[in-house]
């Protein structure tokens, strides 16, 4: 377990936000314009890697033609950006109130604005690939709706900074795979690279500012934090695949569901894209024995 007195000091938040806001003057996009939106889509190519379909190896799958399979993963990227565009605003009102209760002069406060920027940019080319493709919807599901309305009353920083690791450790584990495959839709790969790049600097900034503020916790709090950011990793997985991708490939959507749910190819891609959070928050403690049968339920630790 990571010691407390790791927890980032003044001095070196000043220099971690410094480091980040000279890595956002270089390495900064605007997707509207760094992609080519008019690029003709090839309703053959899948938009994520074929195994990492939840329905993948399921007799579901293979009652598909190979072109529903394709857009069967389209519309769950799709999705998957819908549930990204659901967190990222969350994020953005998250920092916004970080920033009320600081200090502007500041380098750490002047990043988390320079961050509120680039979500929205992702917000809005997650947004332009939901329409490009013809997903008909960026609207999460009412259960996440709630949720995000709950995280706003409780005006929770600690929980914001946990739950971008999570999400942003998540897609990015997810999105390396898409650049990685060049036969994967351009589009795609396109607002996967952008997304990468970006989110790393955020990752930067989250992770010393919640072990700055775990270590002040009391054990009784830890103990609530724990078991909320559980709920929260399991909504945020659960969002990825929405019932209409589903619905849209001529499927019941209960019955998918189910399948997905017990698929072992998707039990796999979502432990395989959680690893890295998954370690983190074990090594600070976050994640201990009281809470891994929850992280279990949802897929995100391998079973025992």
């Amino acid at each position: 377990m990571r010691d407390a007195s790791t927890a980032a000091r003044p001095q070196d938040r000043e220099q971690n936000a410094e480091r980040l806001l000279r890595a956002s003057a270089k390495h900064s996009y605007d997707p509207l314009t760094a992609i080519d939106w008019d690029a003709p889509v090839d309703p053959e190519q899948f938009a994520l890697p074929a195994h990492r379909v939840s329905l993948h190896g399921t007799p579901m799958w293979h009652a598909l033609g190979p072109r529903q399979r394709a857009r069967l993963s389209v519309d769950q990227f799709a999705s998957a950006t819908s549930a990204g565009i659901w967190f990222e605003l969350i994020l953005m009102e998250g920092l916004v109130r970080h920033v009320y209760a600081s200090d502007l002069t500041t380098r750490h406060a002047q990043y988390a604005l320079t961050e509120v920027a680039d979500e929205c940019r992702h917000s809005t080319m997650f947004a332009r690939y939901i329409s490009t493709v013809g997903y008909p919807s960026a609207r999460p599901s009412r259960r996440a709706q709630r949720l995000g309305r709950l995280h706003f009353l409780l005006n929770d920083t600690a929980m914001t900074f946990a739950g971008a690791i999570f999400v942003e450790e998540f897609a990015d584990a997810m999105q390396r795979e898409m650049i990685r495959d060049e036969g994967l839709q351009p589009l795609a790969r396109a607002v996967a690279r952008i997304h990468v790049i970006e989110e790393a600097r955020h990752i930067g900034y989250a992770k010393p500012e919640l072990e700055r503020r775990w270590a002040r916790m009391s054990a009784p709090r830890r103990a609530v934090f724990r078991r909320a950011l559980a709920v929260l990793a399991q909504q945020s997985v659960a969002e990825i695949v929405h019932p209409r991708v589903y619905a849209r490939a001529g499927l019941d959507p209960v019955a998918a569901q189910r399948a997905a749910h017990l698929n072992p190819y998707w039990r796999d891609a979502r432990v395989d894209w959680a690893r890295k959070a998954v370690g983190f928050f074990t090594e600070l403690g976050i994640i201990d024995r009281s809470v891994e049968p929850m992280w279990r339920r949802a897929a995100l630790l391998a079973p025992r």
